[in-house]
């Protein structure tokens, strides 16, 4: 069974627990959208069946952002349970380190083999946008951000991971670092004019995707637009 088609490279960020509202925003954004995220807040709360339930008959990949961060056994199983959603992508923490990034692609690879279906592209996060230099220095990581984001995405690509997310700060570096294989997604998205909200490390569309990302992933300036599905077009104009 093929991958879902990716439409567009704007991914829209569905971060609430509501059921209902979930659909209601996917439902205006599908037409659009290259995929809708799912994360820890939805997936939490409604587990596998409330994935099931809200993507029912929705023409849209599936961004499953479960951050998945354990030891490798637990982490391949993980990544086995959720196969069968059939998501385009799952993502993962690069910290997790070697051994839990070749578990959770090699059970990715196994289960969509077992199942018939495509498998599901796995993405490894280096350092979370929200973070700053002074926040690792914190975390007793020492070593700038960039020389952090660097050494993760290295790892990943030596695991044989599908891609990374990373800020769009870091894209230029990670592209020339990576090569044009490697799917860069970046989340910390903004419009120009717009809230950075809790986001640290921001760039508008355009400026990303000039600068090598592959999609782009927006939540609150669509989701909290009055037109959810106009703000996503406004945001795909641009890239035009």
């Amino acid at each position: 069974m093929p991958r879902r088609k990716i439409k567009s490279p704007l991914f829209v960020a569905i971060d609430t627990s509501d059921d209902i509202q979930a659909k209601k925003l996917i439902r205006a954004v599908a037409p659009v959208t290259g995929a809708v995220k799912l994360g820890l807040e939805f997936f939490m709360r409604h587990g596998p069946d409330g994935v099931r339930r809200t993507l029912d008959e929705m023409d849209t990949a599936l961004f499953l952002d479960v951050k998945l961060h354990d030891i490798p056994n637990t982490v391949a199983g993980a990544v086995a349970s959720v196969v069968p959603l059939r998501p385009s992508f799952i993502t993962i923490h690069t910290s997790g380190g070697e051994a839990m990034m070749q578990a959770a692609h090699g059970a990715a690879v196994e289960t969509a083999d077992k199942l018939g279906v495509a498998r599901p592209l796995i993405l490894g996060v280096t350092v979370l946008t929200s973070l700053s230099d002074s926040d690792l220095k914190m975390l007793g990581h020492l070593t700038p951000m960039t020389d952090q984001v660097r050494r993760l995405a290295s790892l990943a690509q030596d695991c044989k991971l599908d891609g990374i997310v990373c800020s769009p700060h870091e894209l230029r570096e990670l592209r020339t670092l990576c090569g044009p294989d490697m799917i860069l997604v970046c989340p910390g998205i903004r419009p120009k004019g717009a809230k950075a909200d809790d986001q640290k490390r921001t760039l508008t569309p355009p400026e990303a995707i000039a600068n090598g990302a592959n999609y782009l992933v927006m939540g609150r300036p669509i989701t909290g637009a009055d037109d959810p599905a106009l703000a996503a077009r406004d945001v795909l104009e641009g890239l035009e």
